[in-house]
């Protein structure tokens, strides 16, 4: 993709990445992709805000040359120190080697650790203003969005806001970079949400902080650091987020739903999570089901983000739980996905201890246990009933628990 004019002067310089498998070397985007999105402002003094992951290094530069000469580069606002969006700092500056870097006080710190960069460093202060010429940026520090040093950046005069992760989403851009370029927007959607649980959520209070910050502030254009730029409904994308985060604070209730996860060795656990499952269909909950062998965390997050239901169904292994399945709860338990309503059941050979193992890993989570069962060997047919109703009763507990919140 060639650089694309966003308004007068203002240009997306940005990249997409189609051959990184994990972002942040964790979670998986071999078939999504990411954008590098960077944002250069032709006027008078000429600045780039954000940059790119070194492995584009060549196709960043090319991006650049063809709207200035590189040498002409006044400024390089730094946004985020993530070598995501600083890893070609290096070769920008052994090609204009007078720029001035701008960023936070946590930023100067940071350039000289991650690249042992000390000169041509300038801190801005939360809302100090830059003028261009025709154009003005203004400084929003916005630490923990999601490093201590990370801020945004307001352009004056069109209303364009560079908030650099906030706001972004996984996802390569397929042709276009604006969110009306895609008549279903969907997968971006999607993508911004998983981005968000596996990436930002445990700042949530201060997604919400940054949020409130910018209440007032006219908005004509959001651009993130990846993702779609957000252009004919920009305040959609903040409303989401919004949303995400007011999950975690508890300040707006989870939505109706139960995520199942289970996992199986020989098939008998299996064989009850479709009983289990059948009988929470049947009350018509909402459901996503995930085989935690062979899903990655990343795609599960977000389900447990915004549901309010957990279905367990794990057999014991080697004395305790299915070790997939424990992982799944240690990631859950680092993103902080808490207060959950959650059943579990399993089954087991000769003796238990998956039970004892996933309720110790319940007081992290501060998930409420409300109903458990377990079953020697293969399922008979009056474990199956027994499961479905299993299900059922745990749909009907979530259905009520909602009606009361709302109630609230």
């Amino acid at each position: 993709m060639l650089p694309i004019e966003i308004r007068p002067g203002i240009y997306w310089v940005g990249v997409n990445d189609r051959t990184t498998d994990l972002f942040e070397g964790l979670w998986p985007i071999e078939e999504e992709g990411v954008s590098y999105n960077s944002y250069l402002i032709d006027d008078e003094k000429k600045a780039i805000i954000d940059l790119s992951k070194a492995i584009k290094t060549d196709d960043f530069f090319d991006q650049v040359a063809h709207v200035i000469d590189l040498a002409d580069l006044d400024y390089v606002v730094i946004n985020h120190m993530e070598p995501d969006h600083s890893g070609v700092l290096r070769m920008l500056l052994r090609l204009a080697p007078r720029v001035t870097l701008l960023g936070t006080e946590k930023t100067r710190s940071m350039l000289e650790a991650f690249y042992g960069i000390t000169e041509n460093v300038r801190v801005v202060a939360d809302g100090e203003t830059l003028p261009l010429g025709k154009h003005t940026l203004k400084f929003v520090h916005t630490p923990f969005v999601h490093w201590p040093e990370t801020m945004m950046t307001y352009e004056v005069s069109q209303q364009i806001l560079f908030s650099c992760d906030a706001f972004g989403s996984y996802g390569a851009l397929r042709g276009g970079i604006f969110d009306d370029e895609y008549p279903d927007p969907v997968f971006y959607e999607r993508e911004a949400l998983r981005y968000y649980v596996n990436i930002v959520a445990i700042f949530s209070k201060l997604v919400l902080q940054a949020i409130d910050k910018l209440d007032g502030v006219p908005l004509s254009i959001i651009a993130p650091s990846h993702g779609l730029v957000w252009r004919e409904k920009p305040g959609h994308i903040v409303e989401l987020y919004r949303r995400w985060a007011e999950y975690a604070t508890g300040a707006r209730p989870t939505e109706v739903g139960i995520t199942f996860l289970y996992g199986t060795m020989y098939g008998n656990t299996e064989k009850m999570m479709n009983a289990v499952a059948q009988g929470i269909a049947e009350e018509g909950v909402p459901l996503t089901i995930f085989d935690v062998a062979r899903t990655h965390p990343s795609y599960i997050l977000p389900a447990l983000w915004t549901q309010r239901g957990v279905m367990v169904g794990a057999p014991t292994y080697e004395g305790s739980l299915f070790p997939p399945m424990t992982h799944v709860l240690e990631v859950a338990t680092t993103k902080r996905v808490r207060n959950k309503l959650v059943a579990r059941f399993g089954s087991y050979g000769w003796s238990g201890g998956a039970q004892r193992r996933f309720e110790a890993m319940l007081e992290p989570l501060r998930w409420t246990l409300t109903d458990s069962f377990e079953f020697v060997g293969a399922p008979t047919d009056e474990d199956l009933r027994y499961g479905e109703e299993f299900g059922a009763r745990f749909a009907r507990l979530i259905k009520s628990e909602a009606q009361a919140s709302d109630a609230q």
